[in-house]
């Protein structure tokens, strides 16, 4: 429009029923524009929480073991170790000494090395093994990155939402077949009765 008096300005903004927004006060003239305010901050309100669903915190996850862990209790705490890596998160973890432990730091060095063994498809070892006091402490980060992780989990629960809607009426009963099969002997049984009830009569 060029540079037209405030007053006519405030004017046009009328008569276009417009807001008139300042976005360069610094400029000489000012610069103003001709807008819908209210539609302005509403747009970069949803902008930028959609900036903030799609933003990845790193997290850094804790996993504590002790050095002569149970097999089980092993398989546990590598189960969750998995699921954080998977998610794409760092986990910290530590082996916590007691005691006499502390003269045998080889027992936690030799644990971390096989949990980075068996997690190695998952994640790496971001941080060696170090002692810390009475603890031993590893970082494991994850292949993936946060942002992927977060996009494969969002496609697997579209893909969960999809396949049931496309097969809203599937029942248990429907998929087993032996509950199939007992229903019908059940059918059998009732159209069987009636026909023997004459009989006895």
């Amino acid at each position: 429009m060029g540079i037209v008096p405030l007053a006519k300005a405030l004017e046009l903004a009328q008569e276009y029923d417009l807001d008139l927004v300042e976005v360069a006060a610094n400029a000489r003239p000012p610069v103003c524009k001709l807008m819908d305010y209210g539609k302005f901050k509403y747009e970069s309100a949803m902008k930028a929480r959609e900036a903030r669903k799609n933003q990845a915190h790193t997290v850094i996850k804790e996993m504590k073991l002790r050095p002569k862990i149970d097999p089980h209790d092993y398989d546990t705490k590598k189960g969750h170790v998995v699921r954080f890596l998977k998610q794409g998160d760092k986990v910290k973890i530590t082996i916590m000494f007691r005691g006499r432990e502390q003269s045998r730091p080889e027992l936690g060095y030799r644990l971390l090395q096989r949990l980075a063994t068996d997690v190695e498809d998952l994640g790496f070892v971001e941080s060696n093994p170090k002692q810390d006091g009475r603890n031993m402490i590893m970082v494991l980060g994850p292949h993936k990155k946060k942002t992927e992780a977060m996009a494969e989990a969002r496609q697997a629960q579209e893909a969960r939402k999809a396949e049931a809607k496309a097969n809203p009426g599937k029942s248990q009963n429907a998929a087993d077949p032996d509950a199939v099969n007992a229903d019908a002997e059940v059918a059998e049984a009732a159209v069987e009765a009636p026909a023997e009830a004459p009989a006895e009569a």
